[in-house]
């Protein structure tokens, strides 16, 4: 099958949107996703976008996105973070999510970032064999920390009294 990778657009949102809902259900968390099309197309493509992604389009359909952002470590400089890479079920092991990780990893490479990061959930066992092949290195040592808009407001109430 012949597909094609290339940079993501505006238009593409839809698609991308969708591509994230289905990975929001893979990793058993369907109502996770509260970003919208609009955000996407907003902070996507605005004077300071937010984001960039490539997208696969097989047969004039986007199948696959790799969806990134660029970040700074006090350690190494400036990084980018894959944030999503995702190819719909019907359309995986053909090659196209591998691809979609060699353009996020050629395109790192071109602007000199100092290192590529992303999470894996741990019971992802094909994605972690698959990056530990290209050379990556898992963490086991380090736990992701996040606090959400609730938990946030919450706390800034707290410590605002």
């Amino acid at each position: 099958m012949n597909y094609t990778i290339r940079n993501g657009i505006k238009d593409d949102m839809q698609a991308v949107w969708l591509l994230i809902k289905e990975l929001a259900i893979f990793e058993n968390e369907p109502d996770a996703v509260e970003v919208t099309i609009e955000d996407l197309e907003k902070d996507g493509f605005s004077k300071s976008p937010k984001f960039e992604v490539f997208v696969a389009e097989l047969e004039n359909e986007i199948v696959g996105i790799a969806l990134f952002y660029y970040r700074y470590s006090t350690w190494k400089g400036s990084t980018i973070h894959l944030e999503d890479l995702v190819v719909r079920e019907n359309k995986r092991n053909l090659g196209i999510g591998k691809s979609l990780y060699n353009e996020v990893m050629r395109y790192a490479y071109k602007k000199k970032v100092r290192r590529v990061e992303w999470d894996v959930l741990d019971w992802n066992s094909n994605a972690i064999s698959f990056y530990e092949k290209t050379g990556a290195t898992m963490l086991k040592e380090w736990n992701a920390v996040k606090m959400y808009e609730k938990e946030l407001a919450a706390y800034i109430k707290s410590i605002d009294v």
